[in-house]
């Protein structure tokens, strides 16, 4: 699977949202589609400002043996809003 597939399908449209909305912030003017004529610095500044919307969003994970099947693991994922 490639790195910036995203893996639930439902989320793709909530991704062109948060990204454009990221791009606005940083005075970025993205298009629909192709943007390849953006500089290093402009995508940079989008995907900058996007990971730090995303940073106070702290998770923990850690694989247990699963409880209802003997001899398996499970994987489980807390997440925690970090107020700064």
């Amino acid at each position: 699977m490639k790195s910036n597939s995203v893996m639930v399908p439902e989320a793709k449209e909530a991704m062109e949202r948060f990204k454009m909305e990221s791009a606005s912030e940083v005075g970025v003017n993205l298009k629909q589609g192709y943007n390849g004529d953006l500089t290093s610095r402009q995508a940079g500044s989008v995907g900058g400002q996007m990971v730090k919307k995303m940073i106070p969003i702290q998770t923990a994970s850690y694989i247990r043996e699963n409880r209802t099947a003997v001899g398996h693991q499970e994987r489980v994922e807390y997440g925690a809003e970090i107020t700064v």
